[in-house]
Protein backbone atom coordinates (compact mmCIF):
# COMPACT_ATOMS: atom_id res chain seq x y z
CA UNK A 1 0.00 0.00 0.00
CA UNK A 2 1.33 3.41 -0.91
CA UNK A 3 1.67 6.19 1.65
CA UNK A 4 -1.04 8.15 -0.16
CA UNK A 5 -3.46 5.22 -0.15
CA UNK A 6 -2.89 4.51 3.52
CA UNK A 7 -3.39 8.21 4.27
CA UNK A 8 -7.01 7.87 3.12
CA UNK A 9 -7.78 5.18 5.68
CA UNK A 10 -9.59 6.26 8.86
CA UNK A 11 -7.47 6.81 11.93
CA UNK A 12 -6.61 3.62 13.81
CA UNK A 13 -9.87 2.78 15.61
CA UNK A 14 -8.50 0.33 18.16
CA UNK A 15 -5.86 2.73 19.39
CA UNK A 16 -7.19 5.03 22.14
CA UNK A 17 -4.75 7.90 21.75
CA UNK A 18 -6.65 10.21 24.08
CA UNK A 19 -6.39 7.68 26.89
CA UNK A 20 -2.69 7.33 26.22
CA UNK A 21 -2.22 11.10 26.17
CA UNK A 22 -3.73 11.29 29.65
CA UNK A 23 -0.82 9.14 30.87
CA UNK A 24 1.71 11.84 29.91
CA UNK A 25 1.37 14.81 32.28
CA UNK A 26 3.54 17.15 30.24
CA UNK A 27 1.08 17.05 27.35
CA UNK A 28 -1.30 19.15 29.45
CA UNK A 29 1.25 21.98 29.50
CA UNK A 30 1.06 25.04 27.29
CA UNK A 31 3.76 26.67 25.16
CA UNK A 32 3.49 30.44 24.76
CA UNK A 33 -0.08 30.17 26.02
CA UNK A 34 -1.11 27.59 23.43
CA UNK A 35 -1.65 23.84 23.73
CA UNK A 36 1.67 22.04 23.48
CA UNK A 37 2.11 20.07 20.25
CA UNK A 38 5.19 17.97 20.86
CA UNK A 39 6.65 16.61 17.61
CA UNK A 40 10.21 15.92 18.70
CA UNK A 41 10.04 12.41 20.17
CA UNK A 42 12.91 11.32 17.93
CA UNK A 43 15.20 13.50 20.03
CA UNK A 44 13.70 12.49 23.38
CA UNK A 45 10.25 11.11 24.07
CA UNK A 46 8.04 12.35 26.88
CA UNK A 47 7.53 10.22 30.00
CA UNK A 48 4.34 8.53 31.18
CA UNK A 49 3.28 8.97 34.78
CA UNK A 50 4.07 5.34 35.59
CA UNK A 51 7.76 5.93 34.81
CA UNK A 52 7.85 9.08 36.91
CA UNK A 53 6.10 7.27 39.75
CA UNK A 54 8.35 4.19 39.62
CA UNK A 55 11.50 6.29 39.93
CA UNK A 56 10.03 8.51 42.67
CA UNK A 57 8.88 5.41 44.57
CA UNK A 58 12.35 3.94 44.48
CA UNK A 59 13.90 7.17 45.74
CA UNK A 60 11.31 7.33 48.53
CA UNK A 61 11.20 3.72 49.67
CA UNK A 62 14.07 1.54 48.45
CA UNK A 63 17.05 3.69 47.53
CA UNK A 64 20.51 2.36 48.37
CA UNK A 65 23.59 1.50 46.38
CA UNK A 66 23.38 -1.82 44.56
CA UNK A 67 25.57 -4.94 44.78
CA UNK A 68 27.31 -3.61 47.88
CA UNK A 69 25.09 -3.92 50.90
CA UNK A 70 23.72 -6.81 52.94
CA UNK A 71 20.97 -4.67 54.42
CA UNK A 72 17.37 -4.66 53.21
CA UNK A 73 17.36 -1.43 51.20
CA UNK A 74 20.45 -2.42 49.24
CA UNK A 75 19.04 -5.86 48.56
CA UNK A 76 15.76 -4.37 47.33
CA UNK A 77 17.56 -1.92 45.06
CA UNK A 78 19.83 -4.67 43.70
CA UNK A 79 16.86 -6.93 43.01
CA UNK A 80 15.03 -4.12 41.19
CA UNK A 81 18.14 -3.30 39.13
CA UNK A 82 18.75 -6.87 38.03
CA UNK A 83 15.04 -7.41 37.31
CA UNK A 84 15.25 -4.35 35.06
CA UNK A 85 18.10 -6.07 33.19
CA UNK A 86 15.90 -9.14 32.75
CA UNK A 87 13.05 -6.95 31.45
CA UNK A 88 15.35 -5.40 28.84
CA UNK A 89 16.63 -8.84 27.82
CA UNK A 90 13.10 -10.15 27.26
CA UNK A 91 12.13 -6.98 25.39
CA UNK A 92 14.76 -7.51 22.70
CA UNK A 93 14.57 -11.29 22.58
CA UNK A 94 17.54 -12.69 24.45
CA UNK A 95 17.00 -15.22 27.24
CA UNK A 96 20.41 -14.42 28.71
CA UNK A 97 20.37 -11.23 30.79
CA UNK A 98 24.19 -11.40 31.02
CA UNK A 99 24.15 -10.13 27.43
CA UNK A 100 22.67 -6.81 28.57
CA UNK A 101 25.15 -4.09 29.59
CA UNK A 102 23.72 -0.85 30.95
CA UNK A 103 25.39 2.31 29.65
CA UNK A 104 24.57 6.02 29.81
CA UNK A 105 23.09 5.99 26.30
CA UNK A 106 23.47 4.41 22.87
CA UNK A 107 26.45 6.65 22.13
CA UNK A 108 28.35 5.24 25.08
CA UNK A 109 27.36 1.72 24.04
CA UNK A 110 28.86 2.19 20.58
CA UNK A 111 31.99 3.74 22.09
CA UNK A 112 32.28 0.74 24.42
CA UNK A 113 32.29 -1.61 21.42
CA UNK A 114 34.73 0.62 19.52
CA UNK A 115 37.24 0.95 22.33
CA UNK A 116 36.96 -2.45 23.98
CA UNK A 117 36.03 -4.62 21.04
CA UNK A 118 37.75 -2.48 18.44
CA UNK A 119 41.20 -2.83 19.95
CA UNK A 120 40.68 -6.54 20.64
CA UNK A 121 39.11 -7.87 17.43
CA UNK A 122 40.22 -5.21 14.91
CA UNK A 123 43.78 -4.74 13.74
CA UNK A 124 45.31 -2.04 11.51
CA UNK A 125 44.05 -2.40 7.96
CA UNK A 126 40.79 -4.10 8.95
CA UNK A 127 37.68 -2.50 7.51
CA UNK A 128 34.54 -1.17 9.20
CA UNK A 129 31.56 -0.44 6.97
CA UNK A 130 28.89 2.11 7.92
CA UNK A 131 26.18 3.86 5.89
CA UNK A 132 25.69 7.44 4.75
CA UNK A 133 22.62 7.60 7.00
CA UNK A 134 24.42 7.32 10.32
CA UNK A 135 24.10 9.52 13.37
CA UNK A 136 27.42 10.99 14.49
CA UNK A 137 27.42 8.44 17.33
CA UNK A 138 28.00 5.71 14.74
CA UNK A 139 30.58 7.70 12.76
CA UNK A 140 32.92 9.48 15.15
CA UNK A 141 33.96 6.46 17.30
CA UNK A 142 35.07 4.60 14.17
CA UNK A 143 36.91 7.67 12.88
CA UNK A 144 38.76 7.88 16.20
CA UNK A 145 39.59 4.18 15.95
CA UNK A 146 40.81 4.76 12.39
CA UNK A 147 43.04 7.64 13.44
CA UNK A 148 44.42 5.93 16.54
CA UNK A 149 44.47 2.28 15.53
CA UNK A 150 44.71 2.27 11.74
CA UNK A 151 41.43 0.65 10.73
CA UNK A 152 39.84 1.55 7.39
CA UNK A 153 36.38 3.16 7.40
CA UNK A 154 34.09 2.64 4.39
CA UNK A 155 30.71 4.28 3.78
CA UNK A 156 27.82 2.65 1.92
CA UNK A 157 25.93 5.22 -0.20
CA UNK A 158 22.22 6.08 -0.24
CA UNK A 159 19.97 7.04 -3.13
CA UNK A 160 17.86 10.16 -3.63
CA UNK A 161 15.01 8.65 -1.61
CA UNK A 162 17.31 8.11 1.35
CA UNK A 163 17.47 4.33 0.96
CA UNK A 164 20.61 2.22 1.18
CA UNK A 165 21.95 1.29 -2.27
CA UNK A 166 22.19 -2.43 -1.68
CA UNK A 167 24.47 -3.40 -4.56
CA UNK A 168 26.96 -0.69 -3.63
CA UNK A 169 26.89 -1.81 -0.01
CA UNK A 170 27.65 -5.41 -0.98
CA UNK A 171 30.54 -4.29 -3.18
CA UNK A 172 32.22 -2.74 -0.13
CA UNK A 173 32.38 -6.07 1.69
CA UNK A 174 35.43 -8.25 1.35
CA UNK A 175 38.02 -10.32 3.20
CA UNK A 176 39.20 -7.29 5.19
CA UNK A 177 35.68 -6.40 6.39
CA UNK A 178 35.54 -7.17 10.08
CA UNK A 179 32.57 -5.09 11.24
CA UNK A 180 29.41 -3.64 9.69
CA UNK A 181 27.85 -0.95 11.91
CA UNK A 182 24.55 0.57 10.79
CA UNK A 183 21.41 2.22 12.06
CA UNK A 184 18.19 0.25 12.21
CA UNK A 185 16.23 3.45 11.50
CA UNK A 186 17.65 6.77 10.32
CA UNK A 187 17.14 9.48 12.93
CA UNK A 188 16.99 12.13 10.20
CA UNK A 189 14.98 10.56 7.38
CA UNK A 190 13.08 7.74 9.06
CA UNK A 191 14.51 5.21 6.60
CA UNK A 192 14.20 1.67 7.92
CA UNK A 193 17.29 -0.26 6.89
CA UNK A 194 17.08 -3.99 6.00
CA UNK A 195 19.06 -4.98 9.06
CA UNK A 196 18.35 -8.71 8.88
CA UNK A 197 19.81 -8.81 5.37
CA UNK A 198 22.68 -6.52 6.38
CA UNK A 199 23.60 -8.84 9.25
CA UNK A 200 23.41 -11.93 7.03
CA UNK A 201 25.62 -10.29 4.41
CA UNK A 202 28.15 -9.25 7.05
CA UNK A 203 28.28 -12.79 8.43
CA UNK A 204 28.78 -14.22 4.93
CA UNK A 205 32.06 -12.29 4.86
CA UNK A 206 33.05 -13.32 8.37
CA UNK A 207 32.32 -9.86 9.77
CA UNK A 208 30.52 -8.89 12.94
CA UNK A 209 27.42 -6.69 12.84
CA UNK A 210 26.44 -3.82 15.13
CA UNK A 211 23.00 -2.25 14.85
CA UNK A 212 22.05 1.12 16.33
CA UNK A 213 18.42 0.67 17.34
CA UNK A 214 17.92 4.02 19.04
CA UNK A 215 15.15 4.98 16.58
CA UNK A 216 13.74 1.47 16.21
CA UNK A 217 12.85 -0.19 19.52
CA UNK A 218 10.08 2.30 20.35
CA UNK A 219 8.44 1.79 16.96
CA UNK A 220 8.74 -1.92 16.12
CA UNK A 221 9.45 -5.31 17.69
CA UNK A 222 13.12 -6.27 17.80
CA UNK A 223 14.44 -9.80 18.37
CA UNK A 224 18.22 -9.82 18.49
CA UNK A 225 18.43 -13.61 18.40
CA UNK A 226 16.28 -13.84 15.27
CA UNK A 227 18.30 -11.04 13.67
CA UNK A 228 21.51 -12.76 14.81
CA UNK A 229 22.95 -9.34 15.69
CA UNK A 230 26.35 -9.45 17.34
CA UNK A 231 25.78 -6.05 18.95
CA UNK A 232 22.57 -4.03 19.29
CA UNK A 233 22.36 -0.70 21.08
CA UNK A 234 19.58 1.66 22.08
CA UNK A 235 18.88 4.47 24.49
CA UNK A 236 16.24 4.77 27.18
CA UNK A 237 15.08 8.35 26.76
CA UNK A 238 13.69 7.78 23.26
CA UNK A 239 11.76 4.76 24.57
CA UNK A 240 9.64 6.84 26.98
CA UNK A 241 12.18 6.13 29.72
CA UNK A 242 14.59 8.41 31.59
CA UNK A 243 17.78 10.02 30.38
CA UNK A 244 21.13 8.67 31.51
CA UNK A 245 20.42 5.02 30.71
CA UNK A 246 21.23 3.07 27.56
CA UNK A 247 21.70 -0.54 26.54
CA UNK A 248 24.37 -2.58 24.84
CA UNK A 249 23.31 -6.06 23.83
CA UNK A 250 26.21 -8.27 22.80
CA UNK A 251 26.56 -12.00 22.38
CA UNK A 252 27.96 -13.48 25.57
CA UNK A 253 31.01 -14.95 23.83
CA UNK A 254 31.97 -11.51 22.54
CA UNK A 255 31.54 -9.88 25.94
CA UNK A 256 33.65 -12.60 27.49
CA UNK A 257 36.43 -11.96 24.96
CA UNK A 258 36.34 -8.16 25.25
CA UNK A 259 38.44 -6.42 27.92
CA UNK A 260 36.90 -3.86 30.29
CA UNK A 261 36.94 -0.35 28.91
CA UNK A 262 36.66 1.47 32.23
CA UNK A 263 38.09 0.58 35.61
CA UNK A 264 36.78 1.14 39.12
CA UNK A 265 34.33 -0.29 41.56
CA UNK A 266 31.75 -3.00 40.88
CA UNK A 267 33.55 -4.29 37.78
CA UNK A 268 36.10 -6.18 39.88
CA UNK A 269 36.27 -9.36 41.92
CA UNK A 270 39.59 -8.63 43.61
CA UNK A 271 42.24 -5.90 43.48
CA UNK A 272 45.81 -5.83 44.70
CA UNK A 273 48.52 -3.38 43.77
CA UNK A 274 49.92 -6.07 41.50
CA UNK A 275 46.82 -7.06 39.55
CA UNK A 276 43.05 -6.95 39.26
CA UNK A 277 40.66 -9.85 38.75
CA UNK A 278 37.66 -8.62 36.81
CA UNK A 279 34.01 -9.39 37.47
CA UNK A 280 31.85 -11.64 35.31
CA UNK A 281 29.80 -10.27 32.43
CA UNK A 282 27.94 -7.98 32.23
CA UNK A 283 29.31 -6.36 35.38
CA UNK A 284 32.89 -6.03 34.14
CA UNK A 285 31.61 -3.33 31.76
CA UNK A 286 29.68 -1.38 34.42
CA UNK A 287 32.35 0.43 36.42
CA UNK A 288 31.19 2.49 39.38
CA UNK A 289 27.71 3.05 40.73
CA UNK A 290 25.27 2.30 37.89
CA UNK A 291 22.18 4.32 37.04
CA UNK A 292 20.01 1.79 38.83
CA UNK A 293 17.03 4.08 39.42
CA UNK A 294 17.09 5.00 35.73
CA UNK A 295 17.26 1.28 34.85
CA UNK A 296 14.06 0.74 36.85
CA UNK A 297 12.51 3.68 34.98
CA UNK A 298 13.51 2.14 31.65
CA UNK A 299 12.06 -1.24 32.61
CA UNK A 300 8.82 0.47 33.61
CA UNK A 301 8.71 2.26 30.26
CA UNK A 302 9.21 -1.05 28.48
CA UNK A 303 6.37 -2.63 30.46
CA UNK A 304 4.17 0.35 29.59
CA UNK A 305 4.95 0.13 25.86
CA UNK A 306 4.41 -3.62 25.79
CA UNK A 307 1.08 -3.31 27.60
CA UNK A 308 -0.14 -1.06 24.77
CA UNK A 309 1.55 -3.20 22.13
CA UNK A 310 4.20 -2.31 19.58
CA UNK A 311 1.88 -3.44 16.80
CA UNK A 312 -0.89 -0.94 17.62
CA UNK A 313 1.72 1.76 18.28
CA UNK A 314 3.34 1.16 14.89
CA UNK A 315 -0.04 1.19 13.11
CA UNK A 316 -0.97 4.49 14.77
CA UNK A 317 2.37 6.08 13.93
CA UNK A 318 2.23 4.89 10.32
CA UNK A 319 -1.23 6.39 10.01
CA UNK A 320 0.17 9.72 11.29
CA UNK A 321 3.14 9.48 8.94
CA UNK A 322 0.95 8.92 5.89
CA UNK A 323 -1.50 11.65 6.91
CA UNK A 324 1.27 14.15 7.61
CA UNK A 325 3.10 13.33 4.38
CA UNK A 326 -0.02 14.01 2.34
CA UNK A 327 -0.81 17.24 4.20
CA UNK A 328 2.75 18.59 4.02
CA UNK A 329 2.95 17.97 0.29
CA UNK A 330 0.05 20.36 -0.16
CA UNK A 331 2.13 23.25 1.22
CA UNK A 332 3.68 25.40 -1.47
CA UNK A 333 7.47 25.10 -1.87
CA UNK A 334 7.82 22.46 0.84
CA UNK A 335 10.20 19.62 -0.01
CA UNK A 336 10.39 16.43 2.00
CA UNK A 337 13.92 15.09 2.34
CA UNK A 338 13.97 11.31 2.19
CA UNK A 339 10.98 9.31 0.98
CA UNK A 340 12.15 5.73 1.17
CA UNK A 341 9.49 3.01 1.28
CA UNK A 342 8.47 1.74 4.70
CA UNK A 343 9.67 4.71 6.72
CA UNK A 344 9.30 5.06 10.46
CA UNK A 345 7.49 8.10 11.91
CA UNK A 346 10.02 10.78 10.93
CA UNK A 347 9.69 13.52 8.31
CA UNK A 348 12.44 15.99 7.46
CA UNK A 349 11.64 18.90 5.19
CA UNK A 350 12.69 22.32 3.96
CA UNK A 351 10.68 25.34 2.85
CA UNK A 352 12.20 27.13 -0.10
CA UNK A 353 13.79 30.45 0.86
CA UNK A 354 13.19 30.09 4.63
CA UNK A 355 15.84 28.90 7.05
CA UNK A 356 14.77 25.96 9.23
CA UNK A 357 15.69 27.88 12.39
CA UNK A 358 13.23 30.63 11.44
CA UNK A 359 10.56 28.02 10.79
CA UNK A 360 11.20 26.38 14.16
CA UNK A 361 11.05 29.71 15.97
CA UNK A 362 7.70 30.65 14.46
CA UNK A 363 6.25 27.18 15.06
CA UNK A 364 7.33 27.42 18.69
CA UNK A 365 5.29 30.62 19.10
CA UNK A 366 2.33 28.60 17.81
CA UNK A 367 2.94 25.94 20.46
CA UNK A 368 4.45 23.43 18.04
CA UNK A 369 7.76 21.86 19.08
CA UNK A 370 9.88 20.48 16.23
CA UNK A 371 13.60 19.84 15.81
CA UNK A 372 15.60 22.01 13.41
CA UNK A 373 19.23 21.74 12.37
CA UNK A 374 21.46 18.93 11.17
CA UNK A 375 20.26 16.34 13.70
CA UNK A 376 23.76 15.02 14.43
CA UNK A 377 23.86 13.77 10.85
CA UNK A 378 25.94 16.29 8.90
CA UNK A 379 26.75 13.83 6.06
CA UNK A 380 23.04 13.36 5.36
CA UNK A 381 22.62 17.13 4.98
CA UNK A 382 25.60 17.22 2.63
CA UNK A 383 24.17 14.33 0.60
CA UNK A 384 20.94 16.24 -0.04
CA UNK A 385 22.57 19.64 -0.44
CA UNK A 386 20.78 21.37 2.42
CA UNK A 387 22.30 23.21 5.39
CA UNK A 388 19.62 21.93 7.77
CA UNK A 389 16.06 20.62 7.88
CA UNK A 390 12.95 20.81 10.00
CA UNK A 391 12.32 17.38 11.50
CA UNK A 392 8.97 16.12 12.74
CA UNK A 393 9.09 12.86 14.69
CA UNK A 394 6.03 11.10 16.04
CA UNK A 395 5.38 9.27 19.28
CA UNK A 396 2.48 7.11 20.35
CA UNK A 397 0.74 10.14 21.88
CA UNK A 398 0.56 12.31 18.75
CA UNK A 399 -2.67 12.92 16.83
CA UNK A 400 -3.91 13.97 13.43
CA UNK A 401 -5.13 17.20 15.05
CA UNK A 402 -1.52 17.94 15.97
CA UNK A 403 -0.49 17.37 12.37
CA UNK A 404 -3.16 19.91 11.41
CA UNK A 405 -1.70 22.33 13.97
CA UNK A 406 1.75 21.84 12.43
CA UNK A 407 0.41 22.60 8.97
CA UNK A 408 -1.46 25.66 10.23
CA UNK A 409 1.80 26.85 11.81
CA UNK A 410 3.63 26.37 8.52
CA UNK A 411 0.97 28.42 6.75
CA UNK A 412 1.67 31.11 9.35
CA UNK A 413 5.35 30.88 8.43
CA UNK A 414 4.41 31.39 4.80
CA UNK A 415 2.31 34.45 5.68
CA UNK A 416 5.19 36.04 7.58
CA UNK A 417 7.79 35.41 4.88
CA UNK A 418 5.48 36.03 1.94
Amino acid sequence: MTALASARRPAVAAFDVERIRADFPILAEKAHGKPLVFLDSGASAQKPQVVIDAMARMYRHSYANVHRGIYQLSQEATDAFEKARETVARFIGTPDSREIVFTRNATEAINLVAYSGGYSFLKPGDEVVISHLEHHANIVPWQLLRDRHGIVLKVAPIDDRGALIWDEFVKLLGPKTKLVAMAHVSNTLGTVLPVAEIIREAHKHGALALIDGSQAVQHMPVDVRTLDADFYVFTGHKLYGPTGIGVLYAKAALLEAMPPWQGGGDMILAVTFDKTEFNDIPHKFEAGTPAFVEAVGLATAIDYVQAIGLGPIAAHEHDLLAYATEKLKQINSLRIIGEAEGKAGVISFVLEGIHPHDIGTILDREGVAVRVGQHCAHPVMDRFGVPATVRVSFGMYNTRAEVDALCAGLQRVREIFG
